[in-house]
């Protein structure tokens, strides 16, 4: 059997492999219980398959192990190991509520938190608040994201608040603290558990990835299963003819984006009004070329065409991600597709 010598061939799972083998069966025990199942499974297949290792290869892990923790200090947290964790040293009650402060919107203090927060979820929230609660709260948060909440809110109710800052001097500390307090324990715990993905965007996002007929056989199916689940799918799916609904910037930003050769296939394969919308959004001469290149190009594979409308879609929701362009969603409304 060859006796593995050299050091640097050694991969990342090799590493952790031979580091447990070598901290013995107690110590290895504990530090599996602290990792993820796949984690456990990939190390472990190393282990298996690891071979004879010559002692000077241990002698160097372990000189290069100390040498990485002593001098940066280079750990890796994560939301479970953190839970893990907390566990030990706190009720559960208490542990459930930090972490769910923890999986809510990001910002240091809960007003950074407020402003990352969808505008309509705070307004929905806050319209069941005082008048005088939601003015100091949208005195806390920037003018844009209190623009946007308060013009979703009922008109009277937008009134009371806006005349409630009008008249609104110096907040006291102990009326702010309150008004923290209460976000804090009733909105942003709520909140967190409330966004931990939805059912239904995970299947969306499922289908959308799959090609049409499969997609078309599963939502039959679940049609027939439970018509209301189905519903909300299909009202989060965002498809390839949805692109019909980008406004000239937005076509112009995706067209900028979109690996040359897949646009023939996709628009070969596109409605009339989709491919009628790209194409006049470019130049004469680039539409002219455009249009040879899908006749030159005969028949193609519904497959094919399928993969280069999902590569440009993948595109377009990642622009929305960024703020690059606007996605419709399926009632029209401007609003931003993740």
């Amino acid at each position: 059997m060859r006796i593995k010598d050299d050091y640097r061939s050694l991969t990342g799972s090799q590493k952790a492999a031979l580091l447990l083998m070598s901290v013995g069966e107690e110590n290895a025990s504990k530090l599996f219980g602290l990792m993820h199942d796949d984690e456990i499974r990939e190390i472990s297949q190393t282990m298996a398959n690891l071979g004879t290792v010559s002692a000077t290869v241990v002698e160097r892990l372990f000189v290069e192990f100390a040498d990485q923790i002593s001098s940066t200090g280079s750990l890796t947290g994560t939301y479970e190991s953190t839970e893990r964790l907390l566990l030990k040293v706190l009720d559960k009650s208490k542990v459930d509520s930090i972490m769910d402060e923890i999986r809510g919107p990001a910002g240091r203090t809960m007003w950074d938190k407020l402003g990352n927060v969808n505008e309509a979820v705070l307004a929905n929230y806050l319209k069941n608040e005082y008048p005088q609660t939601v003015a100091v709260v949208l005195s806390k948060v920037k003018a844009d994201h209190a623009s946007r909440v308060l013009g979703l809110l009922p008109e009277a109710f937008a009134m009371e608040v806006i005349m409630r800052m009008l008249r609104m001097e110096a907040v006291q500390k102990d009326v702010l603290d309150d008004v923290e307090r209460t976000l804090r324990n009733e909105f942003m715990s709520n909140l967190a558990r409330s966004t931990r993905r939805d059912a239904h965007e995970m299947i969306a996002e499922i289908f959308n990835n799959l090609d049409r007929a499969t997609e078309a056989r599963f939502m039959t199916s679940l049609e027939e299963r439970n018509r209301d689940s189905a519903e909300k799918v299909k009202a989060l799916m965002f498809t390839f003819d949805d692109l019909g609904k980008l406004d000239p910037g937005g076509v112009q930003t995706l067209l900028r984006s979109v690996e040359k050769d897949k646009l023939p296939l996709a628009l070969k394969g596109a409605s009339e009004g989709v491919r009628d919308l790209f194409l006049s959004n470019m130049s004469e001469r680039a539409s002219k070329m455009l249009r040879e290149d899908m006749a030159a190009m005969g028949p193609v594979r519904l497959r094919e065409v399928e993969e280069a409308q999902m590569a440009m879609v993948v595109i377009a929701k990642e622009l929305a991600a960024k703020g690059e362009i606007v996605l419709s969603d399926k009632k029209g409304e401007d609003e931003l597709i993740y």
